[in-house]
């Protein structure tokens, strides 16, 4: 499977894990797809509260599935789609949309974890507009468990 077969891949797997976005405040529909070193594809969608500050970003969703499962290090790459949503509750849109600031540092978490960069492919809600980065780009001098002595 070729890089671009793999964003492809996690960004229809987020599109698909947007689909379940609960985001009735917002009505911003985030999906995201992590990728593990074994091929392996945990989802999630953000998760929206009345009390807005203990709303889930997508992101954070799939990377904390993930941690249940004991995988955390293994995480290699993760896609992210959103847009604001339509009557139905689809996410619309054909701009990538990227990890926010606070997704960017738990991303960065599971690198320090694994002790590797992972690569986030940003993607639009709609259509083929996708992105590819490195989190070391997106969030150079990080903070992290390394700079507790952990890891």
């Amino acid at each position: 499977m070729t890089d671009i077969d793999t964003g492809i891949r996690l960004i229809n797997a987020a599109r698909a894990a947007a689909r379940h976005a609960h985001a009735p405040y917002s009505r911003f529909g985030v999906g995201a797809a992590v990728l593990l070193s074994d091929g392996a594809v945990i989802s999630g969608a953000n998760f929206e509260n009345a009390s807005y500050g203990l709303s889930l970003c997508a992101e954070t969703v799939a990377l904390a599935t993930t941690s249940a499962t004991g995988r955390l290090a293994d995480v290699v790459a993760i896609g992210v789609i959103g847009g604001a949503m339509d009557a139905e509750g689809v996410a619309r849109g054909v701009v990538p949309v990227g990890p926010c600031g606070r997704c960017r540092q738990v991303i960065n978490e599971a690198a320090q974890m694994g002790k590797h960069d992972i690569v986030i492919w940003c993607g639009a809600a709609e259509g083929e507009a996708m992105t590819r980065h490195l989190l070391s780009d997106l969030l150079p001098h990080a903070f992290g468990p390394a700079d507790l002595g952990i890891g």
